[in-house]
This record gives C-alpha cells, sequence and structure tokens, in this order.
C-alpha cells in the first residue's frame, strides 16, 4: 500500500486487522479511522511534501549550529547562502 499509492485497499486491512488479536494494532487503527479521508489520500495521492520538510530540516540543523552566536540577520544570511 505505501510503496504503490494503494490507499483504496485501507479499508480491507482496517478489516483484517479488527480481526486478528493484535491490541497495539487496534489502537493504530483507531488513530487512523480519526481522519480516514487524508490518510486514504494520502496512501494514494502522488504528492507529498518531502522537498518542503528537506528545506525545514535544513533551516533547523543551520540554526542548531548558530545557537548563541548572532541574531537573525547573520541566520538569514547563512539560510540564504547555503541553499
Amino acid at each position: 500500500m505505501l510503496t504503490q499509492l494503494q490507499g483504496d485497499q485501507l479499508p480491507q486491512w482496517i478489516k483484517a486487522v479488527r480481526a486478528d488479536d493484535l491490541p497495539s494494532l487496534h489502537a493504530f487503527v483507531n488513530g487512523l479511522e480519526r481522519d480516514l479521508a487524508a490518510v486514504t489520500a494520502g496512501l494514494t495521492l502522488p504528492w507529498n511534501s518531502g522537498v518542503v520538510e528537506g528545506h525545514v530540516n535544513r533551516i533547523k540543523m543551520i540554526k542548531r549550529q548558530m545557537y548563541g552566536r548572532a541574531g537573525f540577520g547573520l541566520l538569514r544570511k547563512r539560510v540564504l547562502l547555503a541553499s
């Protein structure tokens, strides 16, 4: 389901989990069912936010490296020069 974008199979998977005696997976399925439409879309649609998350991770790393050194101006310069 995850690698082949087959989110339409999620209801069958949930049904199989409910049939088994695995309490920890039951709790996981309860969380999935809270927003089943979003989870299904995430498993079905080809788009993701990986590039954005990569940029956020890079900026946070630079920010951690600069902790206590200077203000926002220097952080801004480092972020702009690093990209």
